[in-house]
């Protein structure tokens, strides 16, 4: 497993850009490890009656990190950054996509993130998101929102997998 960042009690008073980005890679963090020690077969498996499964679960939050960090950032169409047009389509899996091409993905998609807000403060505004310009803290927030409740999704399902022996 790679390390997780930790939030110190001397962070709280670190920028809360800072404060931000802690969070955001404690969840990065969390997800991305979902993924290891499983089989291939393991991370494909449908466990639910939806199209979530964990591999799926981390190629679509690879969407996330893109539509809010690359899209809403450089105003880029979705078409040109590369990823689906609606969250739905970003939980397919492909043939190609593996536990390992997945995971790499997914780092790279975080680091690209961090470099695209590296220049911006939590009250830049950012304006190519659908639903307007928006300041970058409510994106950080919206972020962290959902990868704390797909971090809990892929929490369950990893537990279940792993129950079955």
């Amino acid at each position: 497993m790679t390390s997780r960042p930790t939030i110190e009690p001397d962070s709280f008073h670190q920028p809360l850009r800072d404060q931000f980005e802690v969070f955001l890679d404690e969840h990065r963090a969390a997800l991305h490890d979902s993924l290891d020690g499983l089989t291939e077969e393991q991370a494909r498996r449908s466990l639910v009656p939806s199209k979530t499964t964990l591999l799926g679960l981390v190629k679509h939050a690879t969407f996330v990190e893109k539509v809010w960090f690359d899209e809403a950032v450089t105003c880029r169409p979705r078409a040109e950054i590369g990823i689906p047009a609606t969250p739905d389509e970003s939980f397919d899996l492909d043939d190609g996509d593996t536990v390992a091409s997945v995971q790499k993905a997914y780092l790279e998609a975080c680091a690209a993130s961090r470099l695209a807000v590296a220049e911006l403060s939590p009250d830049d505004v950012v304006r190519g998101n659908r639903r307007g310009p928006l300041p970058l803290r409510w994106v950080y927030l919206h972020t962290l929102r959902e990868l704390a409740q797909h971090c809990g999704h892929a929490d369950i399902l990893r537990e279940q997998l792993l129950s079955e022996g």
